[in-house]
């Protein structure tokens, strides 16, 4: 696999992408669309008993914003996920958690118990979650594809999701964890990963048998290394630090150029 520091590498035809510059302004209201601070622009509602965060104007296509296990109570989650709206596209971020998620610090929390925490939300009782957001878009606001990102724990989802009738067009993923090789086999629309190079969920040789997957497949891919960035830095990359910052904006829009050039 090649590697590039601090550069992107897109392939799945052998050819070179040239990321977008991550200082791209949205057309609509002339400000960056990529937002690190502030507060967020969405609003949460009630669906089925499910609680979502909407984000964003209506479109054709809508964006299904797959957290980590931080959830959509933390505030970079709300702020990527308003990226996605002002990039043009509405955007459904679901609490996956109910209301629990991981701790914000969650290595500094010795009573935190992450296996307990993965088997109260395993695919049994997320999936059906997942289900009613998709749900949502498609029959409450409309939308006519449905495009998943994921992160960590969300990134294993969009995979999930993108199998034969479960309602998503198209898929990306960054720094996905614990996807499983079948899940990559079942996949039926075009897929894009971006990922860490120091990551310890994914080493190396982790990341050459997914590529492996996703060739065997035979549908659109593009797996992404970004150099000097580590596990969730797509969501809460430290922005004072140059080459995070540069990994966590060029993941963003490259999930926006997989959606624009596969939804």
């Amino acid at each position: 696999m090649l590697r590039f520091a601090s550069f992107l590498a897109l392939w799945s035809t052998g050819s070179l992408v040239i990321a977008t510059s991550a200082q791209e302004d949205c057309p609509v209201t002339g400000v960056p669309i990529i937002a690190h601070t502030g507060d967020p622009v969405g609003k949460e509602q009630v669906y089925n008993d499910i609680n979502l965060y909407v984000t964003g104007e209506k479109s054709d296509i809508g964006v299904l914003y797959l957290t980590d296990v931080f959830g959509i109570q933390l505030s970079e989650n709300k702020l990527l996920a308003d990226s996605f709206g002002r990039a043009g596209y509405i955007t459904v971020a679901p609490d996956l958690f109910n209301g629990t998620p991981a701790p914000g610090d969650i290595n500094g929390q010795p009573d935190f118990n992450v296996t307990k925490f993965l088997e109260d939300h395993n695919s049994e009782a997320t999936d059906p979650i997942i289900a009613t957001a998709i749900e949502f878009l498609r029959t409450e606001l409309g939308v006519k594809k449905v495009a998943a990102t994921g992160y960590c724990f969300g990134g294993r989802y969009s995979f999930r999701v993108l199998a034969e009738g479960k309602g998503v067009d198209v898929a990306f993923a960054a720094h996905p964890s614990l996807l499983e090789d079948a899940e990559i086999a079942a996949i039926t629309g075009p897929a894009s990963i971006a990922a860490a190079d120091q990551d310890d969920l994914t080493p190396p040789e982790r990341r050459t048998q997914i590529e492996a997957v996703l060739l065997e497949t035979g549908l659109p891919y593009s797996l992404a290394l970004y150099g000097g960035t580590t596990h969730g830095f797509g969501v809460r990359g430290n922005v004072s630090d140059p080459q995070e910052k540069f990994g966590k904006e060029e993941a963003f829009f490259q999930a926006i150029r997989w959606f624009k050039a596969w939804a």
